[in-house]
């Protein structure tokens, strides 16, 4: 036992030993308490996706996520999207006379009670809206 010791203590191989042995037993703690806060009766955060919407109107229209220049829709854009799949693929104002796709940026400014929904472009045309240029 003595000469462990002084192993352990007195030479640089076994100061670097000790070391070595202690940083595994850390990360060994650390992964096994890691794998039991897992438990059955809390899973852990998932993720639902809702059913599009198939069909509008029209057969074969779904709703529309304008992705814009980077590839990814924003999280809003996405959300909004999704709640207003149902009542159509493009909304215009009211007042206005423009029209926006359902991931337009350039229309979220818009108020929900102030929106009209149209589930093609040629219904918002022949309403006699315009295609937004932001949207474009």
């Amino acid at each position: 036992m003595g000469k462990i010791k002084h192993f352990l203590t007195e030479s640089e191989n076994g100061r670097k030993a000790l070391l070595i042995s202690g940083i595994l037993l850390f990360g060994i703690v650390a992964f096994l308490s890691g794998r039991l806060s897992k438990s059955d009766k809390c899973p852990g955060i998932g993720i639902e996706y809702p059913e599009w919407p198939s069909t509008g109107p029209e057969e074969g229209i779904g709703p529309k996520i304008d992705y814009g220049v980077q590839g990814k829709a924003s999280a809003i854009n996405a959300a909004e999207a999704l709640q207003n799949a149902s009542k159509g693929n493009y909304f215009a104002s009211k007042r206005g006379k423009k029209y926006y796709s359902a991931g337009c940026t350039a229309g979220k400014s818009i108020k929900l009670e102030n929106r009209i929904y149209f589930y093609t472009e040629n219904q918002a045309k022949s309403a006699g809206y315009e295609m937004s240029d932001s949207c474009r």
